[in-house]
């Protein structure tokens, strides 16, 4: 927070561009009671569990609403996206009950994620180094569609218990972007902090692969908003003296910036009706991606993608949908790729067939006359 406010003063060009161009939201301590506890033992007598909670015992990152087996189930029984969203899954009603096992933390981030449209979010966490990306989730090996044709002597090196989102792709650039600029988190060669690397020497790793855990934040944040989540874990040690803090600063401040730009790639616009009035909640479909956004209050959006070019389409209740091909290019900045929707007749044409009981109304043949019975419906229906 320094760094840019003191950078956007000294006419730091790359900053000023962040800053001005970009919606930037801190949170600077999602559990400041674990942080209070940590901070009174210091680097030297603490240890990787003080702090993890907070003071009424929840672990914050697995405490949120967990979707992702929500939507596998909804998956099996072939209720999407039908009956059941790919997006924007609605919060269980048991987990909004004030008797809920539900931290105040995260109820707090929820409404938060609820009032802002977040397009790239990334929680920062220590006792590692490297960045997982969702899913976190491990799907049980039963309901994954690959396991039942899988023969038993077809022997993988792929978990089969991994279920990849739908934007895999993007998700390991973003990963990417952040790990490749930090100056030490691709040096994999000495292993990992605790254990063997993990990461394929990339510094990157899918959540579920690395660590499986049900109700995390960046699951919640895919599907249940328009924002890609990741965690990035900054160093090995979870709370570093504070003599090592400046090192720690430039081991990450690269990092930081390379993957706040990052959420200028893609595409982006406004979503209207032909008076030029913007429309709230429309969908947003890629094709080839099968995970849908929604359009802000204003009827703006915006969808990280990787460079290539996608058949966009934008729908919403009323109006008929627009499809247009819009190209993404390797330079930072997201492609325009606006929509103007019609109002669609069927919405009005649905309210008449049921008014008639959802029977074809009869035609009216010109120069016969009509009957009174014939008179009164006609009457009924305008």
């Amino acid at each position: 927070m320094q760094f840019l406010c003191k950078e956007y003063q000294d006419g730091n060009p790359r900053v000023r561009s962040l800053v001005t161009e970009t919606r930037i939201h801190l949170v600077p301590s999602l559990n400041p009671d674990g942080y209070e506890l940590a901070r009174e033992a210091g680097s030297e007598l603490g240890n990787w569990a003080l702090g993890h909670w907070t003071e009424e015992g929840y672990d914050l990152f697995e405490n949120f609403p967990d979707l992702a087996s929500a939507l596998w189930a909804a998956e099996e029984r072939k209720l999407v996206p039908h009956k059941f969203p790919n997006h924007h899954i609605p919060i269980p009603e048991h987990y909004l009950t004030e008797d809920a096992t539900v931290a105040v933390e995260t109820r707090a981030i929820m409404a938060w994620m609820d009032k802002n449209p977040f397009v790239l979010g990334a929680n920062l966490q220590g006792g590692e180094k490297l960045v997982s990306y969702p899913f976190d989730t491990a799907r049980p090996v039963s309901e994954t569609p690959a396991a039942a044709a899988r023969l038993p002597d077809d022997y993988e090196d792929d978990d089969p218990e991994l279920q990849e989102t739908p934007d895999h792709a993007i998700f390991r650039w973003l990963a990417i972007s952040y790990a490749s600029a930090h100056l030490t988190m691709t040096e994999t060669f000495r292993g990992g902090c605790h254990t063997q690397d993990m990461t394929n020497a990339m510094g990157i790793v899918q959540g579920a692969k690395w660590h499986p855990r049900t109700g995390s934040l960046n699951d919640f944040s895919y599907l249940h908003t328009n924002c890609l989540e990741l965690s990035i874990y900054l160093g090995c040690d979870k709370f570093p003296h504070e003599s090592e803090l400046q090192q720690e600063w430039e081991n990450n401040k690269e990092s930081l910036l390379t993957f706040m730009e990052q959420v200028h790639r893609g595409i982006k616009g406004l979503v209207t009706d032909q008076q030029g009035e913007p429309i709230a909640n429309a969908t947003i479909v890629v094709g080839g991606i099968n995970h849908n956004i929604k359009t802000a209050s204003g009827g703006d959006y915006w969808r990280i993608l990787n460079p290539g070019e996608y058949r966009v389409l934008a729908r919403a209740e009323g109006y008929n949908p627009s499809v247009k091909t819009c190209s993404v290019f390797y330079d930072i900045g997201a492609t325009q790729c606006n929509f103007v929707l019609s109002r669609s007749n069927w919405k009005r044409i649905r309210e008449i067939m049921a008014m008639n009981g959802n029977r074809p109304i009869r035609r009216i043949v010109p120069g016969r006359p009509m009957t009174p019975r014939e008179r009164m419906r006609l009457r009924m229906r305008l």
